[in-house]
């Protein structure tokens, strides 16, 4: 338990020195995941429910992430009928432009997508199918120079054929991103410790 706690001081000591803007600049990639409505079901309401979305991004310029998504979703119950949810597209991604003066290591940020994606229900549900999108803001706290822990409360929708002509709801979800720098980023830090 020592050993553990001495290494979640020196990972906090280590992390007061950083300052979010070298993970965000143009060059740099950003991989990861969120994970949302998580739930087990281990009481007596046999519930499993979960939803993640992995995601890639390239910086094209500071503050501003291009890239790609997918979305994979399941809530399923005993004696319930059991839904899907997919997606897969194009997300984009807007951090302020400052540090966070209360936490000198965060970003805010925004993020919006814009995809083809569904959500199907078994034993005579509704489905709906077709463009998939969502926006919503988040926050961004790094750890570490090249990892952000991350919340993010976005409405997704979906909107196209089967018997709902349209589905939407809320997520709150948490993430584990990891920030690479490019080439041009790392070359340029090689270039300073010369």
């Amino acid at each position: 338990m020592k050993k553990f706690t001495l290494s979640l001081l020196t990972v906090v000591l280590l992390g007061v020195g950083l300052s979010a803007s070298a993970q965000i600049q143009k060059g740099n990639v950003l991989i990861g995941a969120d994970l949302a409505n998580f739930d087990l079901g281990l009481s007596g309401s046999k519930v499993f429910n979960m939803n993640i979305s992995p995601k890639a991004a390239w910086f094209i310029q500071d503050n501003v992430a291009l890239g790609g998504y997918a979305n994979l979703g399941l809530v399923t119950a005993k004696d319930a009928p059991t839904t899907t949810t997919y997606g897969l597209g194009a997300l984009g991604r807007y951090y302020t432009g400052k540090d966070v003066e209360v936490l000198k290591h965060g970003r805010f940020f925004a993020e919006a997508n814009l995809g083809f994606g569904g959500t199907n229900t078994s034993k005579g549900g509704g489905t709906t199918n077709g463009l998939d999108f969502g926006v919503g803001p988040g926050f961004a706290y790094f750890i570490t120079p090249s990892i952000g822990l991350e919340t993010l409360l976005k409405y997704n929708g979906v909107t196209g054929f089967g018997n709902n002509g349209y589905q939407g709801n809320l997520h709150l979800s948490f993430g584990f991103q990891i920030y690479l720098p490019g080439q041009g980023t790392a070359n340029k830090v090689r270039s300073d410790v010369k």
